[in-house]
């Protein structure tokens, strides 16, 4: 499923808003929003932003995470993988 890297999270859709995110997200990265190696927005931004919970934020970065698209440092944050784009 294709997503807009400058979509919206709707909450009437059937598809979870977490896995709205993750594509959104995912499509941020491959238009080049976030380069490789460096981090991605903080969760309070992320959720500030889509205005969703923190859990869902959490959970979209997991999913990415297990697509291979970010990765975590803990006490560091989250970051681009390098063979994401």
């Amino acid at each position: 499923m294709e997503f807009d890297p400058d979509a919206h999270i709707d909450h009437g859709a059937p598809l979870p808003p977490y896995r709205q995110l993750a594509g959104i997200l995912a499509a941020r990265v491959q238009r080049g929003d976030w380069q490789p190696n460096r981090a991605v927005p903080s969760e309070a931004h992320l959720v500030q932003e889509y205005g969703v919970a923190r859990a869902t934020v959490r959970r979209a970065i997991a999913v990415l995470v297990d697509q291979g698209v970010l990765f975590v440092v803990p006490q560091r944050g989250t970051f681009v993988s390098p063979k994401a784009q």
